[in-house]
């Protein structure tokens, strides 16, 4: 029998209990070695419940000795297996001293303390600690941590931990030592450490009172010009939450470390966050505006977890939503005040729709606050972070934003230092608030995506305007009974006179009717205004309704629906009608040329609106999705939008002229603008010397990536020619080579394959390298639907042979990789059968991690 078909147990929200020891202290001492480092722990113990023996979580470690109240103990005094160890008799009071060895070099997975490539690295979310010592590894046991690193003074000049630097010296064997403290309770996800020789950005920041805080940025030698941006966010961000939410930093240091080798984008450790260098470094010659936007959200996300995250943590995993869910919510609200706050609302609005919407639609459908799970990493998701912070936007839509923030001090003040639950953070606002939020918390524990029906009806005589609203949850693969939440829908209303009425209306049944007096014309409602819920929407409108909405909308995000409702609807009707042609309104094209000959003020916004909905928008509005007849619909009505405009997308194109690169908003939207252009005018068969001459010209990375997208999504041939000058220009800079690496596996041709071949054997490329491994394969299952759809499967088979080579090496990256075939139910038959196929290739192999195993066994059940 293989290991892959014996049971594996999960771990469930109901069988919860509080730990039955607590640690108030921890003493760690590191001897760096990339072969053996020597890991000695010092735990201040205390018993919480009589008659149960003191058991640790450890793995991959080696142990040499323990210690209770300084004795050594035999081996008949404890006992020790694969995953834990467990000491049989133990005082109510003790201390105990462990000694391990364990081995970074080694550490493929980058759980626990790894190599990134010279540098020492940890990540310990969410269970990473039990790979350094062993240890209580759950995030309600909080204690106070001191850490003494010694290592090669030479090779490691920077030795990093938690907290603050207490002292630092040289040793009598040449070993620099470092010691830090960190006085904030805290779990051991939390715990951080980095040793290495970086170039180091220094800065500082006062605070609301006055305290200094020194701020610290280490990079990659030779990269330090590159990390202005961040460090300057970072400031940013710090001011913001004073001045939002009185939120103040509390130690004297804050330190930022990037490394190229790591599963996530950053980590909130305690006064010591290390980052994905994708999300720290960046200038205009290898950066994009969104590499900018996404430095800046995500500094700001993990500076933001100080509070919402580490001064209160999670009781246990299944709140993780608890600290995600409102920090990205957190994040979300300081990039609309950095930038612009319709277009940051229409990017979560656009996650939330593909990939939050497809997840409910999947076998992996889960609460925001699920109720079990065998591997604690498949609890990254977007169901958890932004459909949890979409439930937080709620919140705040129903309370108030200044309620909603007294809300949020309560719950801080409350908590603090504590590992608490969603349920108390809902209590607070409901304190605050004064208000019953029980049906609320629905939201908590229910999945799946309602499905709001709008309809209206006016009466002229009586001046009145009825609206009615009814919601339904399908069964979910996790849930098959579905109870009506409370949704806010915020409407509006337009008249033809151009005046308009806004207002919230509270859907907490399954049907509901609204009245509305003194209505004197029949209006065009806006429904789900600002997004408002996340929900789907079927609502009776018109394309005049559409058209109405996307002109005279007093919501930009409402406008931008409204278009993508439109094109949808257009689309739909051909994927039905099997028609070669669908009519288009004379309307709709006078409206799109308004737009390219007076872009407005605000460009990035007329380019969203100019822009079709993508596969994987319309493809969450099928059951079985229609795969062949979706991208030749999209293709088709590109191809007439290019056609029809050519000359006003020319013209609009031609004038939009910036000049030496900087990221502020008028030059984004411009270059946001300047490549939808270009990508319409690039299906025109003789604007291939336009790309060319595009690319030639940029001066800056965003630039030169819409001349290459465009090339590439167009067929053009001159894509291989400006692709092989990108590689050969980049092939020293790994971020960017990630960029090629993507352009190439997207291609919408069948020569993908044998370019995704050739990218292998590049000198950059590592399977070690989650970054590496992402930008290909990860763009070739999510943005390139033509050939990882292909009835053949030949794309599914490349994508589960690439999940069963990673999974050895980095389970957590091969699971997440492997999601695109999960959803293989909602294909044709043929697709069926051939992804299904390929997840029963995955099962089938023995000793798979349980984050693949997981995964694969809930799609194929």
């Amino acid at each position: 029998m293989s290991e892959n078909s014996l049971p594996r147990t999960a771990k469930r929200l109901t069988d919860y209990t509080a730990p039955a020891f607590s640690i108030s202290h921890v003493d760690l001492c590191f001897e760096l070695d990339a072969e053996a480092t020597r890991v000695t722990s010092v735990l201040q113990i205390k018993r919480n419940r009589a008659d149960v023996p003191l058991k640790l979580d450890g793995q991959q470690l080696t142990l040499i000795s323990i210690a209770l109240d300084g004795q050594l103990l035999d081996t008949t005094d404890y006992q020790l297996d694969a995953d834990s160890l467990t000491v049989f008799t133990v005082a109510q009071q003790c201390e105990l001293t462990i000694i391990c060895d364990i081995a970074p070099q080694h550490n493929t997975a980058l759980e626990g303390l790894y190599m990134a490539g010279n540098t020492y690295c940890t990540q310990c979310e969410a269970e990473g600690f039990r790979r350094i010592s062993y240890f209580p590894d759950r995030p309600d046991v909080l204690a106070e941590y001191k850490v003494t690193i010694k290592a090669d003074a030479e090779r490691y000049p920077y030795l990093l931990s938690n907290g603050n630097k207490v002292s630092e010296h040289i040793d009598s064997d040449g070993r620099r030592v470092v010691q830090w403290h960190d006085p904030f309770p805290k779990p051991s996800y939390l715990f951080a450490l980095v040793a290495g020789d970086f170039d180091v950005l220094t800065d500082k920041f006062i605070t609301q009172s006055g305290r200094e805080v020194s701020l610290q940025l280490f990079v990659d030698k030779g990269a330090i010009t590159k990390g202005s941006f961040a460090l300057e966010s970072l400031k940013r961000a710090m001011q913001w939450d004073e001045q939002r939410y009185g939120l103040e930093y509390d130690l004297d240091i804050y330190m930022v470390v990037a490394v190229d080798f790591f599963n996530m984008g950053a980590m909130e450790n305690k006064g010591l966050n290390i980052f994905n260098s994708k999300y720290v470094l960046a200038d205009a010659a290898s950066a994009t505006d969104r590499d900018y936007f996404n430095i800046e959200s995500i500094i700001g996300h993990e500076y933001f977890h100080n509070w919402t995250g580490n001064r209160v943590t999670c009781r246990d995993w299944f709140q993780l939503s608890l600290k995600e869910g409102l920090t990205v919510f957190r994040d979300q609200e300081f990039s609309a005040d950095m930038g612009s706050a319709t277009l940051c609302r229409i990017d979560a609005v656009k996650l939330i729709r593909t990939a939050q919407f497809a997840e409910d639609a999947s076998p992996m459908a889960h609460p925001i606050r699920p109720e079990q799970v065998l591997e604690m990493n498949n609890f990254y998701t977007v169901t958890v972070y932004d459909k949890g912070a979409e439930v937080i936007r709620m919140l705040q839509t129903l309370l108030g934003r200044d309620t909603f923030a007294k809300g949020l001090k309560l719950y801080l003040q409350r908590h603090d230092g504590q590992a608490a639950t969603c349920d108390d953070f809902l209590q607070a606002m409901q304190d605050v608030a004064a208000q019953d939020l029980s049906q609320f918390r629905l939201w908590y524990s229910q999945s799946g995506t309602p499905l709001l029906t709008a309809a209206q009806r006016y009466d002229a005589t009586r001046s009145q305007l009825i609206l009615s609203l009814a919601q339904q949850t399908p069964p979910t693969a996790d849930q098959a009974e579905k109870q009506p939440l409370l949704i806010p829908v915020q409407i509006e209303l337009l008249f033809n006179t151009q005046a308009s009425q806004r207002h919230l209306l509270l859907l907490n049944e399954s049907e509901q009717q609204y009245l509305f007096e003194g209505i004197t014309e029949a209006p065009v409602v806006v429904w789900l205004e600002h997004f408002s819920a996340p929900v789907k929407l079927a609502a009776q409108y018109s394309d005049d309704d559409l058209l109405l909405i996307a002109r005279q909308a007093t919501d930009g995000v409402a406008r931008w629906d409204a278009m993508q409702q439109f094109w949808s609807r257009k689309i739909a009707q051909q994927v039905t009608s099997n028609a070669s042609e669908v009519a288009l309104p004379a309307a709709l094209f006078k409206l799109l040329q308004h737009w390219l000959e007076q872009p407005g003020t605000d460009m990035a916004m007329t380019a969203e609106l100019l822009t079709l909905p993508d596969f994987d928008t319309l493809a969450e509005q099928y059951q079985l999705i229609p795969v062949d007849k979706l991208l030749s619909s999209i293709s088709r009505f590109k191809q007439l939008l290019a056609e029809q405009l050519a000359r006003p997308l020319s013209s609009c194109y031609n004038a939009l002229k910036t000049g030496p690169y900087q990221y502020q908003d008028n030059d984004v939207g411009l270059r946001k603008l300047r490549a939808v252009c270009l990508n319409y005018l690039a299906q025109l068969n003789d604007n291939q010397p336009l790309l060319h001459t595009h690319y030639v010209n940029s001066d800056n990375m965003t630039d030169t990536m819409a001349a290459l997208a465009a090339a590439q999504q167009s067929k053009a041939a001159v894509f291989n020619e400006l692709i092989a000058d990108f590689a050969s220009r980049w092939q020293h800079d790994a971020l960017v080579m990630d960029k090629c690496f993507a352009l190439v596996a997207s291609q919408p041709g069948e020569q993908v394959f044998e370019a995704i071949d050739t990218m292998l054997t590049h000198p950059l490329f590592s399977w070690k390298n989650p970054n590496r491994v992402r930008a290909l394969f990860s763009a070739f299952s999510l943005r390139n639907p033509q050939q990882f759809h292909r009835i053949d499967g030949k794309g599914y088979q490349l994508l589960a042979d690439t999940v069963l080579r990673l999974d050895p090496l980095n389970p957590q990256v091969a699971a997440r990789l492997v999601t695109p075939l999960l959803s293989w139910r909602r294909f044709d038959d043929e697709r069926q059968q051939r992804m299904r196929a390929a997840l029963q290739q995955i099962a089938g192999q023995s000793s798979i991690s349980n984050d693949l195993y997981e995964k694969v066994n809930r799609s194929l059940d």
